[in-house]
């Protein structure tokens, strides 16, 4: 299986060179050569599958430069925890991402990215330095899953003051190789900054780098598992018609949801819901893409201006804006919106929503009142609400507790360093610096 650039689909390279390089050269992002069906009988048993018994035939058929056995082992070890389905009203259940062990959907992307880039150094004696923008939870988990892994660096960059607190201390209180920066600017700053990281021909000259974003391909891969996981628990209802909300920001998983769509995974509609940084369905209504600044929201996960993957969702439908627009519907919405369906999911069934999972289910809830045709819906809880404890609290008036696997972060001392919106300065720390090289 080889990977291709979006912007040049003769530029191919193994999976290898695409997890251990980030993105191309050509500023475009890895695709696979080929997105093939799975087999009927795998379907058709799909609900006698575990959830790594499944990951791992997915993979299979994805991934074909590692040992078999190896590939076994590296999805054991990842992918070491559930990703139930919660009935919330008689039509509409949450996919619960949550229960890794940084509470975010982005464990899954880390962990295997962090085993497989793990098996692909084993043998170099050079340090791969890991460069990250986040607007929360993609930081905390790639911190979290690469934390002691030797021969392996990572710079997280986040925006000041626009992560929540706790998202804060869980990216920038680990130390050891794990180096945190303060980026007074916004997301759109911090992954600008390292797009160009992996392309100056300074930083490529004098160190390995790449990146653990949704840019690079080997975050998609597990995500792609969960979605699998998801039909398999429908208790032989997947013969109705299912309408899949993804709350979006950088789209990465909502591309992974399109590609598991691709390997014949019965899903008939997905649906693209943000917060009022809504460039994607704004397109999905006029044809036109025009990214922004990103503004500030209480999803603050999905604050993002300028999406990355928006040009793989392009690039698997072949630019076909009709066909693209036809089987992913777009709703954005406002923090008040948010907060009301919080409030509301919570009144009637007793389930507590982050803003993340609200905004999923305001824009399944709207497809489903378009589209009486459909007798369930899906949407998919990406973090756990005690993430946003004091939107959530003061939302839902209850004080919501605090797993155990985050109360060991809150006494810990940030230490990560501040810097600027400018690239040079960046530039500067990683190359002055020898524990980079």
């Amino acid at each position: 299986m080889k990977f291709y650039s979006t912007n040049n689909k003769n530029l191919k390279v193994s999976l290898k060179e695409a997890v251990l390089t980030g993105m191309p050269a050509d500023k475009g992002l890895f695709m696979p050569e080929i997105i093939n069906k799975l087999e009927d009988k795998f379907f058709q048993n799909l609900s006698g599958l575990s959830f790594q018994e499944m990951s791992k035939i997915i993979a299979q058929n994805i991934i074909d430069d590692i040992d078999e056995k190896i590939m076994d082992a590296i999805i054991d070890e990842a992918i070491n925890f559930d990703a139930p389905l919660v009935p919330i009203t008689e039509k509409i259940s949450t996919l619960e991402l949550f229960h890794g062990p940084t509470l975010a959907f982005k464990d899954f992307g880390a962990r295997f990215m962090s085993r497989l880039m793990a098996c692909y150094m084993k043998d170099s004696k050079q340090k791969l330095n890991i460069i990250v923008a986040t607007s929360g939870d993609t930081g905390s988990a790639v911190a979290n899953g690469f934390l002691g892994v030797p021969n392996i660096n990572v710079l997280v960059l986040y925006p000041s003051g626009k992560v929540s607190k706790l998202q804060e201390k869980q990216i920038a209180t680990l130390g050891e190789n794990i180096t945190a920066l303060e980026v007074a600017g916004t997301f759109d700053d911090c992954q600008k900054m390292v797009k160009a990281s992996l392309l100056d021909k300074d930083i490529l000259a004098n160190l390995k780098i790449t990146s653990a974003n949704s840019i690079n391909i080997s975050r998609l891969i597990p995500q792609i598992f969960y979605f699998f996981q998801m039909v398999a628990q429908l208790n032989n209802r997947a013969d109705d018609k299912i309408a899949v909300c993804v709350p979006s920001g950088n789209f990465g998983n909502l591309t992974a949801g399109l590609i598991s769509k691709k390997m014949g995974l019965p899903i008939a509609q997905f649906i693209a819901a943000t917060n009022i940084n809504d460039v994607v369905p704004e397109y999905l209504k006029s044809a036109i893409f025009t990214p922004r600044p990103s503004v500030t929201t209480i999803s603050n996960a999905m604050d993002v201006g300028n999406p990355s993957n928006f040009a793989r969702i392009l690039d698997l439908y072949h630019h076909d804006y009709a066909t693209l627009s036809h089987e992913i519907k777009g709703y954005a919405f406002r923090d008040s919106q948010t907060r009301e369906k919080m409030k509301e999911v919570y009144t009637e069934s007793g389930y507590i929503c982050d803003p993340h999972g609200a905004v999923g289910c305001l824009g399944l809830e709207t497809f489903l009142q378009k589209n009486p045709e459909y007798k369930q819906g899906i949407f998919l809880e990406t973090a756990h609400p005690a993430k946003f404890k004091e939107i959530v609290d003061a939302t839902i008036g209850k004080d919501v507790p605090i797993p155990d696997r985050l109360t060991r972060f809150m006494d810990r001392d940030i230490l990560s360093v501040k810097i600027s919106t400018e690239f040079q300065q960046l530039k500067d720390l990683m190359l002055g610096s020898e524990t980079y090289r």
